[in-house]
């Protein structure tokens, strides 16, 4: 999963992204990775793993991570190609989620690109020049649409009237995202929102691609963490960050940073993107490894075994689960199968949080 970090010019986007990638995972564990410059693998912090590693004396510790993409930064008008306009919307596109980090501090010697510091503003500028160009996009589709309507192509009406509702939205102002509801990635339905677990509406928007139809997450780069802001803006989901702070922690050591009783926060914004990704994590562990891996919210056990291998689906036959504080209770794979926490699961079981798992294929 990839998350791409945006925002105007001087707002600390670089210095986030240095500042989470300072302890780049290993990417040895993971074969065939070719890192660009601008892409930064950075792990999913879990304590869980570290207690099941001591608990099965295993020989390393994989966790489950998280790309995040570096975006140049925007202008107004990259709708139209001003600035690095059209790469910066390319490289939005090729991301899950977006990450906007938004100046709210004051400092008179780092120039604001607008002269005034006025998050609102900044959001609008962004989220504007991503509503253009979406809709540009919308119009085009819409074009063959109305052809295939004409034509009696097969679920052609449903597709437009999705259209329609995304079109109407933009031309509003708001992110086409807003028409579906969602609580911790897992998406809901209520009316007069897109229905995408109807075939011919959830086609059309994997089709249309739209960037403001991703997930937003906006880091708020304050002095001062307790810091209230307007409603606008708590209201959003958000993570509110000290930028300046988290740069001066890459140069100091933990014994540094608990001397002078400086904390970074930046695990909460990891936590927080991994959450609004709507993904879960299920664990395996054994003398060889302890594994985190990813798999959206609501996979069954077929689904999450295609994390490990893609013919786990087809081949499935049973998963042997056990929660993973179950087991370090029981203290051992066998002890749990003996108190009776350890169950065999079908191929209906949906994957909790925490489950450790042992797939039979």
């Amino acid at each position: 999963m990839k998350i791409g970090i945006v925002g105007l010019p001087n707002v600390g986007k670089s210095t986030l992204f240095k500042a989470l990638t300072k302890n780049p995972v290993d990417i040895n564990n993971y074969p065939f990775c070719t890192i660009e410059p601008n892409v930064g693998i950075v792990k999913v912090p879990d304590a869980r793993l570290e207690k099941l590693a001591a608990m099965s004396k295993s020989a390393r510790i994989i966790p489950t991570v998280i790309e995040f993409v570096d975006i140049a930064g925007l202008v107004k008008g990259a709708s139209t190609g001003e600035g690095l306009g059209n790469k910066f919307l390319a490289n939005i596109r090729e991301v899950d989620a977006v990450i906007q980090v938004v100046r709210v501090f004051s400092n008179p010697q780092i120039i604001h690109v607008h002269n005034k510091i006025e998050p609102e503003s900044d959001i609008e500028i962004i989220n504007t020049e991503l509503i253009l160009s979406d809709l540009e996009t919308v119009k085009k589709v819409e074009v063959r649409i109305e052809k295939d309507v004409r034509g009696n192509k097969k679920g052609a009406d449903i597709q437009l009237e999705a259209l329609k509702k995304i079109k109407r939205v933009l031309e509003n102002g708001s992110l086409s995202n807003s028409l579906v509801e969602t609580r911790h990635g897992e998406s809901l339905r209520e009316e007069g929102k897109l229905d995408l677990s109807e075939e011919y509406t959830a086609q059309i928007v994997r089709e249309l691609s739209l960037l403001t139809m991703k997930p937003f997450l906006y880091v708020y780069n304050v002095s001062d963490l307790n810091e209230k802001l307007s409603p606008s803006l708590e209201n959003r989901d958000h993570v509110k960050l000290d930028i300046k702070i988290e740069e001066e922690l890459i140069e100091m050591t933990p014994e540094e940073a608990l001397e002078l009783e400086i904390k970074s926060n930046l695990d909460t914004l990891i936590l927080k993107a991994y959450e609004i990704l709507g993904l879960i994590t299920f664990l395996t562990t054994g003398v060889d490894e302890t594994r985190a891996w990813t798999i959206k919210k609501g996979s069954t056990a077929p689904i999450a075994g295609t994390a490990i291998h893609n013919d786990f689906k087809d081949k499935f036959i049973r998963a042997d689960v056990v929660s993973w504080h179950k087991l370090l209770e029981a203290g051992s794979w066998s002890r749990a199968r003996d108190l009776g926490t350890l169950r065999t699961e079908g191929k209906d079981y949906v994957v909790q949080d925490g489950d450790v798992i042992e797939f039979k294929v």
